[in-house]
């Protein structure tokens, strides 16, 4: 970030509270996959605020903000927007402290724990959030996540073809995803997105939020970057949810458990190998450091996925005996 920018940004966040830029001090608060950086502004009383540095030319923050403003109105908790700039790509935003969900998995009780109250959050979000004003994630969207896999893992980071079990699997994932019921879906939350602040659980990043499939954030939870379930955890955990959402009305009771088990699976499916090319397209297209090895962390949820999934035994053999050879091989290689 330019020192240019860093000085508007600073004369910014000062106007928003009325004070002096040389009363005011910013530093550095995280960063994530994107070009969005975020600073601690502390004020002249000890308060402090977040200001979002989202560069307009790689980075349209007008959807976060309709998203953030609607969902705090709704009582949701995210973080307050006290003032936003388009035009420069500047925000400032509630202070909701340093410490991610996945710093409170000290041991599996705390693991089971969290992800129990973060499945909390997500009925609570698709109780209160109407999905009307998003995008759609329809087939379109779903078949473009999808190909991320083939087009950045399979072709330009290991240059092999992907199997003949390939369509009939991509043709079923995205099938089974339209099958189900149409909520808010945040479609990033996983526990790098959760913030805890005062014992409450806070949602962050979600301006990709879509009107998608019940079972997408669930599994972004449950199949996330930072814990591997066992199957049986996997499967409590998500009956957990799907009984929930029975007694809300948000399921149907024509969906028995064991069939929103499999959605669950497919849905997981479609994530992890979205998640597979979009790891490789941010080394290879973004240079972003450090993803290439979180991929034998996804490649287990894959496996994992397909396990319940048995009419794709084909494409799991493939899975089990071509690709995660060739990716560790790969990595072998890269980081001898």
């Amino acid at each position: 970030m330019s020192s240019l920018r860093i000085d508007a940004l600073t004369q910014w966040a000062a106007e928003q509270n009325s004070l002096n830029p040389a009363l005011i001090t910013l530093s550095p608060a995280g960063g994530d996959a994107s070009f969005r950086g975020y600073f601690r502004l502390t004020l002249p009383n000890g308060d402090t605020q977040i200001v979002m540095d989202a560069p307009p030319a790689q980075e349209d923050s007008a959807p976060f903000v309709a998203i953030g403003n609607r969902w705090y109105a709704a009582g949701l908790p995210v973080p307050k927007i006290y003032a936003a700039n388009l035009d420069d790509g500047f925000l400032l935003l509630d202070d909701l402290g340093s410490t991610p969900m996945q710093n409170r998995f000290t041991d599996s009780a705390a693991v089971i724990q969290y992800h129990e109250k973060a499945l909390a959050l997500i009925a609570e979000l698709q109780n209160r959030a109407s999905p009307t004003a998003l995008p759609d994630y329809d087939a379109a969207l779903l078949a473009r996540e999808l190909d991320l896999f083939p087009e950045w893992c399979m072709d330009k980071w290991l240059t092999l073809p992907c199997p003949s079990s390939w369509e009939a699997l991509r043709t079923d994932l995205i099938h089974r995803a339209l099958q189900q019921p149409t909520v808010s879906v945040h479609r990033d939350f996983d526990a790098m997105n959760i913030m805890i602040n005062h014992d409450r659980l806070y949602m962050i990043d979600f301006q990709d939020a879509v009107a998608g499939p019940i079972s997408y954030d669930v599994i972004s939870l449950l199949r996330g970057r930072y814990w591997r379930f066992s199957a049986t955890q996997f499967a409590e955990l998500a009956t957990l949810f799907y009984r929930q959402a029975r007694s809300d009305g948000r399921l149907s009771s024509v969906l028995t458990e064991a069939d929103f088990i499999t959605q669950c699976h497919a849905m997981a499916a479609q994530r992890s190998l979205k998640v597979l090319g979009i790891f490789c397209r941010l080394t290879l297209r973004d240079h972003k450091q450090g993803y290439l090895a979180r991929l034998p962390h996804f490649l287990d949820h894959l496996e994992d996925s397909l396990n319940g999934l048995p009419e794709h035994a084909a494409f799991a053999n493939w899975v089990r005996l071509t690709l995660r050879p060739a990716i560790l091989q790969r990595l072998a290689e890269e980081h001898p």
